[in-house]
Formats: structure tokens, sequence, C-alpha cells
């Protein structure tokens, strides 16, 4: 108490020195004060002499004070400001606290939000509010930004992998609360789709947020690719340039047909067109369907048209106009390595020769298992040296089993409806079982058969408009393939029209390639 009563005197001094003529003889009087009150403070012994008579001089010359104040803030002795903040530094800010009125203005420019930006990217467990919230957005505020994405689309419908852009600034706090003050949110930006974008921004005056769809423009271009194959026919279209995906829908149509196992050869070659979809930027967004797709197999070439009859159900179809689709496919799995053929053979746990009454394919686990053909899950669930099975029933005559999975695909269960193609489960070695393989076996009429020996019908014909509408979409497409260079490199050919697939129209309408 005496030492801060011996600075307040002390500043009080010398802030009386400035004054009119008038305020002279006080201020070397306080000054005065001040060195007697510190002289006479000189250590805690003398300050226990003293006892409460310091107490007793202290609170007059406190009152004192006080008045000189009140006295000297009259109109007619305006003091000069300016060495105000001298004051303030000398004191300890638990003794004297000094406040100065700022102009509006300059509140405003002190607490104008700086704009900032986050990119966030969605992972697996994340939802919309914790996204927000640990971005540092208070609770109330992504809750109102979150109500407005709801007009346009479901939070619910975000995927892992996705990014969104945040921006926002800090939440204008003159509230005197210690620590950061909240961020307020700006906008937010999530491409739902790569044809549209969501924009979530602020609204003006009510402080709550709009929601917006923003189409995105896609030019599609239709691609050409081409290669020799070295080992296989992934391999050999990856090394060419063909995204993945491409080249997993056109094993999918030519398993059907081609035993990838045994009648695949070095120096074979293949041959592709297909859709990509570019941005304004020139950049990939999406891939679209592969309209054509030839492979030569030993000198023997088999091609493939993807084409939209009038029953509206999309297939490939050869150069007749015949759909490649078969009750079932030839390999239920993509890039496996048959390990194991049908026969005899020694078991490799057991020791002894048995009959293999499959197919067996090396696979990483996780690789995924497609349902050989439409049908009806007719088993699933674990089932003695098989591990993890399902077995499925096409018709009356066949059905296919799949053994040594590691799960099933989600949902799947007695009674299940499933396509051909549709992913059922996936590679795993449970059961019996030296290593991840899928164990692959076709029933006919409750017997093990051979896979590979069986014959199946042939799809669709294609016949009267139809087949005309075809056969125009596959002029076209000989007429791309004759524009691009014969070296097996990828080629583009522009169509700022729809997708480059034809379909007949009952009306006599000029078909949709005729745009391209």
């Amino acid at each position: 108490m005496y030492q801060g009563l011996t600075a307040l005197c002390g500043a009080a001094g010398q802030r009386l020195q400035g004054f009119s003529g008038r305020l002279r003889a006080v201020g070397p009087a306080l000054q005065g004060l001040s060195g007697l009150l510190g002289a006479g403070l000189p250590t805690r012994r003398a300050a226990r002499r003293l006892g409460h008579g310091w107490a007793l001089l202290g609170l007059p010359l406190l009152f004192a004070i006080g008045g000189l104040g009140f006295w000297l803030s009259s109109p007619g002795a305006a003091p000069d400001l300016r060495p105000l903040a001298d004051l303030e530094s000398d004191l300890p800010a638990h003794h004297l606290a000094v406040l100065q009125p700022v102009p509006t203005e300059t509140v405003e420019a002190q607490v104008a939000p700086l704009s900032m930006a986050r990119k966030v990217v969605i992972r697996s467990g994340d939802t919309l509010m914790k996204l927000l919230i640990d971005a540092g957005i208070e609770r109330p505020e992504a809750a109102n930004a979150i109500e407005a994405m709801r007009q346009v689309f479901r939070p619910r419908d975000l995927r892992p992998g996705q990014a969104m852009r945040l921006a926002f600034a800090p939440e204008q706090d003159m509230s005197g609360r210690g620590g950061e003050p909240p961020l307020r949110l700006v906008s937010l930006t999530l491409q739902s789709s790569p044809e549209q974008d969501i924009r979530v921004v602020r609204a003006e005056g009510d402080g709550g947020f709009v929601a917006e769809a923003i189409e995105r423009p896609l030019t599609l271009e239709v691609t050409g690719g081409a290669g020799i194959i070295e080992s296989s026919l992934f391999t050999a279209g990856l090394r060419s340039g063909v995204p993945a995906p491409v080249m997993i829908e056109v094993i999918r149509a030519f398993s059907f047909d081609v035993d990838f196992q045994r009648e695949v050869r070095k120096a074979d070659d293949f041959e592709l067109l297909f859709e990509s979809h570019f941005d304004e930027d020139g950049a990939l967004a999406k891939l679209g369907s592969v309209l054509y797709a030839a492979l030569t197999l030993s000198g023997r070439r088999l091609e493939l048209y993807r084409f939209t009859p009038e029953s509206g159900v999309t297939d490939y179809f050869d150069s007749k106009g015949r759909s490649v689709r078969k009750a079932l496919l030839r390999t239920p799995i993509d890039g496996a390595r048959l390990s194991s053929g049908y026969g005899p053979r020694k078991h490799p746990i057991l020791g002894y020769n048995t009959m293999h009454r499959g197919l067996d394919f090396a696979a990483p686990r996780g690789t995924p298992i497609y349902a050989a053909g439409d049908g009806i899950v007719e088993r699933v669930g674990r089932y003695g040296a098989y591990g993890k099975y399902l077995r499925i029933r096409h018709n009356g005559t066949y059905k296919t089993a799949y053994a040594h999975l590691s799960r099933f695909a989600k949902g799947l269960k007695k009674g299940s409806r499933v396509k051909q193609g549709q992913i059922v489960g996936y590679v795993g070695s449970t059961g019996r079982s030296t290593g991840p393989h899928l164990h692959y076996e076709v029933l006919a009429k409750g017997r093990q058969i051979n896979p590979k020996k069986i014959k199946l019908p042939s799809g669709e014909q294609l016949k009267g408009a139809d087949l005309e509408a075809f056969e125009a979409f596959r002029d076209r497409i000989e007429g791309l393939r004759r524009e691009r260079p014969t070296q097996p490199q990828l080629v583009k050919a522009t169509c700022e029209a729809e997708p480059l697939e034809i379909s007949s129209k009952p009306d006599g309408e000029a078909p949709q390639l005729e745009s391209c």
C-alpha cells in the first residue's frame, strides 16, 4: 500500500508540473511528499515502528489528492493528455486503470475481419458438424450453415476424400473476455460432384446463411488408347495411359468370352475409345463410358461396341449386333492369377491326392469378387473347410459358389438378389487355406463341373430399327478409329455434344450420334 501511494504521489506531481501558473506550487509539494513517504519506508522494520501512524497520515492524503484531481478536471483547467502513456507505463496495472475514449471508426478498423481460408479433407466417420467445430467455428454458427446447406445438398452424402474450403474471420469480440475469439464463418465451398459445386455464404443483414448449387461446365472428349500386351492386359493399358477404371470395365466386358489366364499372349494388342470429361482448366473431372474395345488374341480379333437399344438396357455388342453378355462370367475376379485348376491334385494341406472341384484364383487379400450372374443368394456364412462361403442360384440349372472369403459385401444375406458383376465379397484365406485366394465353383443341377468347359448361350440379337441404329453407330466408331494414329498412343477426338452413345428412336428422330 505504501509503495503504491508513493508511486501515485510522484506520478501526480510530475503530471502537475505542466499545468498553469496557479498550480506551480502544487507539483513540487506533492513531489516533496512523495520523497518524504519514500524516505519514511526504507525497510520493513521501520514500517513496523511507524505502526498505525503512517496509515492515519495516508488516508487524509488520499482524500486530498482525490479532491485535487476533481478540481483539476473542471472545464477551466483542461489537461494536456499527450503524456498519459507515460503515467500508464509507470504504474502497475492492478493499482490504476486509465481509459481513453477511442473514435468509433478506429474501433471498427481494429476489429475488421481478416479473411482466412482453410482446406478440410473429409475422412471416414467425419460429420459436417464435427469438421466445422474442429475448424474453430462455434456450434450455433455451424448449425446455421448446415441448415442452409440442406436446401441444396444432404450433408450425410459427404464422402471420404472430398475437399471442403472454409473462409472465416475472427469474431468481433469487444467483451473483454480472455483467450482467442471464436471464428466467424464467411463461406463454405464443397465440390459435391464433378458437375456441381455447393456454396454456402453469410447473408447480409441478418447474419444468417444462404446456399446455392453451382453447375460446373464440362467438356466431353472421346479419347483413344492402344497398346501391346507384354504381361497382362491391365498392365498394358496403364502403361499406355489408360485410366485403371477404364481397363477394369474393358476386362469385365471381355470376361464373357476371354479366359485371361490362358488366352492372352505376349505381343497381343488392344484398342479402345472411351469418354473423358474435362473442366474449364483442362483437368480431368470424370471418366465416361467405354464406347469401343478391341482385343487381338493370337491373330483373332474381338470387337465390342457399347450400345443402348430401344429397350433402354445398355450392353456391349459384337460387330454383328449380338450381345456379348452370357448367363455367367468366366472369371468373377479382376487381375487374379489362376493358381489351381479343376481336376485331381495333391492337396497343399492334407498332403494326399484329391479331386479339386473348382478354380483357385490367387489375389491380394481384400480384392473384390463379383457375382458371376444374376441370381438369389442361397447360402452365406461359414461352411466348414470352405471358410466364409457364398452360393448363388442363377436359374433352375446353374449355381456358383465362392469360398475362403475375408468378408461379404455389406447387407448381403440369404435371399438377397444380386446382379451380374455386383461385388458380393472380398478375397481372404478363411477355412482350410494356405494363403489369400478365391475358390470358385460352378454347379449344374447340384454337381460341381469345370467352369472352363461350360457352354452358355449368347445374349440378345439386335433386329429391325435397333440393328439399323447400331450399324450407324458402328460406322461412326470406325470413322473415329481411322482418324487416330497407327502408333499405340493416346489420341483425343473432341465432341461438344452429349455422350457418344447412340440409341434407336421409335419416332424416327435423328440418332444422338449425329450431333457429335
